[in-house]
């Protein structure tokens, strides 16, 4: 049997009518860029959230930079974010001139652990960025009780967590703003880069779309610089039919990764846990073993495709070797890069599928 990390063909043939309906639409129109197809897309997926704007963008790492700059974040400023992440969290942090501040996490949800923030905090910290890793809420209450007490600013990155939910609240609705990753791959994916912004704070929103459309919002309304960060039409047409089908492919990713918690248990495999009175959605189902490389080695050979997220926390990284950092430093991110492992996991896998990677586990 094989089994690939993630199905994309498998999704798109479940809804490959209304998909090649909408793309041969958008194309018969020539309405490639702007127009009413990411303005639909906009109003679909901040209805979903529970937010009063989403303003659609090119890509997930986009989105982080033009939130820092519509916050005010820069030079000078620091930003803290979790020492185990992929890198667009740490290096938008850098590319808007200001330095991230790396902090540790929890060594049960793997997101930015609270109780370690408050001592990186300075008279430079401006703002922190939880991510929602793997499909699992940062602790939110708690972030946010620390935000207020230092009168610092939230981005929640929501890269991985389409739908996630704490108490019942939607991630994204917790902080001052958040950003989102379309990518192919994602819980609600393109057919190629996009990413978007939400936020209830009508200042961050209106400073976000100009960043994000040359500094304007109607033509020629240069009224600063920006860039060009626009999600296209395509892109957002398929992002509007796959919306219908979020919640049902979230369940699914529910119960799988159930199956495979329920399959693995008894064993030396450590196997993902959910924050009490969260929704974890399952981006990723990532467990741990000091046996790692074997096992990916022994799954590769009986045709399963796994994947390692991530080989190297960020403090580790060479782009951050002048910083010196040590195991000692981040010693959760350090123990995790050597022992994670990401099994398949998406709507369209089986039972079947699963029973066959367990025992090949188990082997």
């Amino acid at each position: 049997m094989n089994i690939p990390f993630v199905d994309l063909q498998a999704q798109y043939q479940s809804i490959k009518r209304e998909i090649d309906t909408v793309i041969q639409t958008v194309i018969q129109e020539t309405a490639f860029i702007g127009g009413k197809y990411p303005k639909n897309f906009e109003q679909e997926f901040a209805h979903f959230l529970g937010v009063k704007h989403f303003i659609a963008c090119a890509n997930g790492t986009d989105s982080i930079e033009i939130l820092l700059q519509a916050m005010g974040i820069g030079a000078g400023d620091e930003v803290i974010v979790p020492a185990y992440s992929w890198i667009s969290t740490s290096e938008a942090v850098s590319n808007v001139g200001a330095k991230p501040v790396f902090v540790d996490i929890e060594e049960d949800y793997y997101c930015i652990n609270p109780k370690l923030i408050e001592e990186k905090i300075t008279d430079k910290t401006k703002a922190i960025i939880p991510v929602h890793f793997y499909g699992q809420p940062a602790d939110m209450p708690a972030i946010m009780q620390i935000a207020t007490k230092h009168q610092l600013q939230v981005l929640e990155d929501c890269a991985q967590a389409h739908g996630a939910e704490i108490a019942g609240k939607q991630v994204s609705t917790w902080g001052d703003c958040a950003s989102f990753s379309f990518y192919p791959s994602k819980n609600l994916g393109a057919y190629g880069d996009a990413g978007g912004m939400a936020t209830d704070n009508d200042a961050i929103a209106e400073k976000a779309r100009r960043i994000a459309n040359h500094g304007q919002l109607g033509k020629h309304d240069h009224t600063i610089e920006g860039r060009n960060s626009r999600m296209d039409s395509i892109q957002a047409a398929a992002l509007s039919t796959k919306l219908t089908y979020l919640p049902a492919w979230t369940e699914r990713r529910i119960q799988n990764a159930l199956a495979y918690t329920q399959a693995l248990e008894n064993t030396e495999i450590h196997t993902p846990k959910t924050r009490m009175n969260s929704k974890h959605v399952f981006h990723l189902y990532v467990i741990r073993t000091q046996n790692r490389d074997a096992l990916q080695k022994k799954l590769q050979e009986k045709g399963v495709q796994t994947a390692i997220h991530y080989p190297s926390a960020l403090p580790f990284l060479p782009c951050y070797a002048q910083l010196g950092f040590t195991e000692k430093d981040f010693p959760v991110s350090w123990q995790f890069q050597k022992e994670t492992l990401s099994l398949p996991m998406y709507a369209e896998l089986t039972a079947e599928q699963i029973i066959y990677i367990k025992n090949i586990v188990l082997q």
